[in-house]
C-alpha cells in the first residue's frame, strides 16, 4: 500500500518508515521538522530508496494535505505528527491542544474528502491516567490524564471513534509504552532538537559527555527501589507493530480498534540506567532530583489483544535497546 506517514523524520516515524520499506509498502512522509532535521530524509533514502517520497510542510494545513493526495493518492495514513513532552505539556497546554487536535482533524477530514479508510494513530499509555492495577489491558479504566499531553490523546482516541462511527474509516489505535533503543544500523535513532525531554537520549548525551548529569525525578516512589516504572520497548518493534496494523486494517470491517504496544514487563529507571551500564561497560552520571509534575509513579501493558489480533509481540530485549541507543550515539559523536 501508499501509505502517508506523517511526522515521518520523527524519532518513531523514521524508524516506522524503514520497517514499511522493508515489508513491500511505500511511504509517503510529510515533516515540518519541528523535531527532527532535513539530513534525516538522506539517511532514510539511504536505507530505503533514492525515491522516497518527502513533502516538507504543517498537517495542519487542509490545503497542502489535499496537495499531496492529489499527488500520490494514499490508501493509508499512520498519523504521528504531535507535540509529545509530558513537561513541556503541563507549562504549554494550549499549544499542546492546539497542535496535537487541530491536526488529527485536518487529517481525519481530509481523508473523508478523498476516500482514504484506513488510520493508525499514535496513541499512549498516558491514556490510563494513574491506573490502580498493572499490568493494564484495553478495557482498563482510564483516569484523568497526568498531564495535559495524555489529555489530547484520550481526546484523540475519542475523536476518531466518534468519527468511526459517522463515515466510512477503519482504524487503529496503537497505545504505546515507553520506546527507547535506536535502528540496529545506528544510522536513525532518537535526536530530539534542543535539551531532551525523554529519559534515553539526555541519558546517552550525559553519558557522551555533552550534557550535564541526568536528573532521576524521585526516588521516593512506591516502587521497589523507590523511581518510576515504565514498558520499555525497542523502537524497531514498535515501527513493527505500524506495520502490522497497516496490513490487518485492509483486511477488516472493525471500524475502531485500541491495542496496547509494549514489551508487556515493567522496569523502574533505575533497572534501565543499571543495564545500560552493563550492557554498554560506561558509567552513567546521574543525580536523583524532586519529583515532575505529570509523571505516572508505574505503568505496563498487557499486550495480548495485539499479539492475538496482529500476530505481532516484542522480539527484542531492554539489553538490546540500552545496546543501540548507546551505539546511535557513538555514531552521532562521530560523525561530529
Amino acid at each position: 500500500m501508499k501509505v502517508l506517514v506523517t511526522g515521518g523524520t520523527g524519532y518513531i516515524g523514521s524508524h516506522t518508515t524503514v520497517a514499511l520499506f522493508e515489508a513491500g509498502h511505500t511511504p509517503i512522509l510529510v515533516d515540518n521538522f519541528s523535531n527532527s532535521t532535513p539530513d534525516v530524509i538522506e539517511t532514510l533514502r539511504d536505507m530505503t530508496s533514492p525515491n522516497l517520497i518527502f513533502y516538507e510542510g504543517d498537517v495542519s494545513d487542509i490545503a497542502f494535505l489535499q496537495k499531496i493526495w492529489d499527488a500520490e493518492k494514499p490508501e493509508a495514513v499512520i498519523h504521528f505528527a504531535a507535540k509529545k513532552a509530558v513537561g513541556e505539556s503541563v507549562a504549554e497546554p494550549l499549544l499542546y491542544y492546539r497542535t496535537n487536535l487541530g491536526s488529527l482533524q485536518t487529517v481525519l477530514e481530509t481523508m473523508q474528502q478523498n476516500h482514504c479508510d484506513k488510520l493508525v494513530f499514535s496513541s499512549s499509555c498516558t491514556v490510563y491516567g494513574e491506573p490502580d492495577v498493572c499490568p493494564v489491558n484495553e478495557d482498563t479504566p482510564q483516569k484523568t490524564a497526568e498531564s495535559p499531553y495524555g489529555a489530547t490523546k484520550q481526546m484523540s482516541e475519542r475523536i476518531i471513534e466518534d468519527a468511526s462511527k459517522a463515515i466510512p474509516l477503519h482504524a487503529i489505535a496503537l497505545r504505546y509504552f515507553n520506546p527507547v533503543g535506536a535502528h540496529p544500523s545506528s544510522k536513525i535513532g532518537e535526536l530530539p532538537l534542543g535539551v531532551p525531554n525523554n529519559l534515553i537520549p539526555f541519558l546517552t548525551q550525559a553519558t557522551a559527555g555533552l550534557r550535564d548529569k541526568l536528573t532521576v525525578h524521585g526516588d521516593d516512589y512506591d516502587t521497589p527501589d523507590g523511581t518510576c516504572m515504565r514498558d520499555f520497548i525497542h523502537v524497531m518493534d514498535l515501527a513493527e507493530a505500524h506495520v502490522a496494523a497497516v496490513e490487518f486494517l485492509a483486511s477488516t470491517e472493525a471500524s475502531f480498534t485500541v491495542l496496547n504496544i509494549g514489551s508487556g514487563s515493567g522496569n523502574s529507571v533505575q533497572e534501565l540506567i543499571d543495564t545500560f551500564e552493563k550492557t554498554n561497560n560506561v558509567k552513567v552520571p546521574y543525580k536523583i532530583g524532586p519529583r515532575r509534575n505529570g509523571d505516572v509513579v508505574k505503568i505496563w501493558a498487557d499486550a495480548s489483544k495485539a499479539k492475538e489480533l496482529l500476530g505481532w509481540q516484542t522480539t527484542r530485549s531492554l539489553e538490546d535497546s540500552m545496546r543501540d541507543a548507546w551505539n546511535w550515539q557513538v555514531a552521532l559523536s562521530k560523525k561530529a
